[in-house]
């Protein structure tokens, strides 16, 4: 059975790229009938913190990824000591001070990675080096080997000998992982080789570059899932895009259902190339999936920031729903609601730069006047009612309805482009319509 695993450590939030990782792993144990597993390699005990983990954990389960099993690496410290104490009786291993060291051999590592091919590793790769990188050589000419070590000083066990012991204890049958991680493979492998235990298949991810192609910055986009959450993104968008980071479903599909992804889903056709990250696709992608989700389930997403911007204002969810749906078609992030709807939740109207000089002028003090009056006449408030007022007044004035449009448009939100102009005055109610008609000019 395919086993794979997600290991981070909870030294930080869970980044992007590692929530990539997390991803082709979960989608390769969904696609081959496997088992996915959530491993925390808490083993620094000065730098792991459990708000992190909290962190790590509820992002996962935000983005979708649930797991099998799940261990700490914490909880296992009496293992890698009995297999410490396993290769030292077996005259593998030595002790020096508290740490225990792998004698190290000779040797020639090939791997047969699923995505790179063959990486063949030469004895250099494990030769002492001095600060300038240089190798040293011992007595007698030849370069002197560094020991790998196991377990340190303070009795904690090294990356490699605690994620070697956990992969053949949790029979890992592929080890998915990023690609800055193939230094760690041979040190592994003569782990392995000395326990006596099989190795997994290694499958290295390409790195996640900026748009220029150099190494990611925050600025380009490298950031924790949990600010994506907070800048108004949905798990599904981020999910869909982060797939597309590396993997092509074909046919130059962008907007990729998982249930159609997982059954074309290859560890063997990732790209060996690194994959250009570009905050504009994700956002663009982030607005296709706003589009089409229900109303009710983004009303939802988007209740709890209204409340958090807002704690004083009382708004049913009714009346909420009625905003989100005049916006639905416009936003490309949660975030974009707020911005857009701060005139219906704001006293006065909080007009763009230069948007009033331009569109608002005193000789329109009559067209403006004659409309609040009709509005302000009307019963029954809505879309009809208040678009056959305008028209109304339009023909009375003799004009074409477009002259009118724009300046009442900005009289009410202060902006210039908005959604349908008597949407706008029905969520805004026939009140404060009237209001912002009458005060335009003040």
């Amino acid at each position: 059975m395919v086993r794979v695993r997600f290991a981070p450590s909870p030294t930080g939030f869970l980044h992007i790229g590692g929530a990539r990782t997390a991803l082709f792993n979960w989608m390769y144990a969904k696609a081959q009938g496997g088992k996915f597993i959530l491993r925390i390699e808490d083993t620094d005990m000065v730098r792991s913190k459990a708000e992190y983990l909290d962190e790590i954990m509820d992002s996962m389960k935000w983005l979708g990824l649930s797991w099998d099993e799940f261990y700490k690496q914490s909880e296992r410290f009496d293992i890698y000591r009995q297999y410490a104490n396993q290769l030292i009786a077996e005259g593998k291993a030595y002790k020096e001070g508290e740490a225990v060291l792998l004698k190290r051999n000779r040797e020639e590592i090939i791997v047969e990675d699923l995505i790179r091919g063959r990486i063949v590793f030469d004895t250099s790769f494990f030769y002492k080096r001095d600060d300038n990188n240089e190798i040293v050589l011992g007595n007698d000419g030849q370069p002197i080997l560094k020991d790998e070590v196991l377990l340190k000083t303070d009795g904690s066990p090294s990356y490699s000998f605690a994620c070697v012991i956990d992969d053949f204890l949790m029979e890992i049958s592929h080890v998915i992982r990023g690609e800055d991680h193939i230094s760690n493979t041979p040190k592994q492998i003569s782990i392995y080789k000395a326990l006596g235990f099989r190795y997994p298949k290694f499958a290295h991810l390409p790195l996640i570059l900026d748009p220029e192609g150099g190494r990611m910055s925050k600025r380009a986009g490298a950031t924790a899932v949990t600010e994506y959450r907070t800048m108004g993104y949905l798990p599904e968008a981020i999910v869909n895009y982060l797939m597309l980071l590396g993997w092509s479903p074909g046919n130059n599909q962008e907007k990729v259902p998982m249930a159609s992804a997982l059954k074309t889903f290859s560890i063997k056709k990732i790209n060996k190339a690194g994959a250009a990250f570009s905050l504009e696709k994700l956002q663009w992608l982030n607005g296709q999936y706003i589009k089409e989700i229900d109303i009710d389930e983004l009303v939802g997403a988007i209740e709890p920031l209204v409340k958090e911007k807002y704690p004083h204002i009382q708004i049913s969810r009714n009346e909420l729903t009625d905003m989100v749906r005049l916006y639905k078609g416009r936003m490309s992030t949660l975030l974009d609601f707020l911005d857009w709807t701060g005139f219906i939740f704001s006293e006065q109207v909080p007009f763009e730069d230069d948007v009033k000089s331009k569109h608002l002028s005193q000789d329109m003090r009559r067209e403006f006047d004659l409309l609040a009056e009709g509005l302000n006449r009307v019963t029954d408030f809505n879309v009809k009612t208040t678009e056959d007022t305008f028209r109304g007044v339009v023909a009375q004035l003799g004009i074409e309805a477009g002259a009118l449009v724009h300046p009442v448009r900005v009289a009410l939100t202060g902006r210039a482009v908005g959604p349908g102009l008597f949407d706008t005055m029905v969520v805004l109610g026939k009140d404060r319509t009237v209001r912002r008609l009458r005060e335009a000019f003040q």
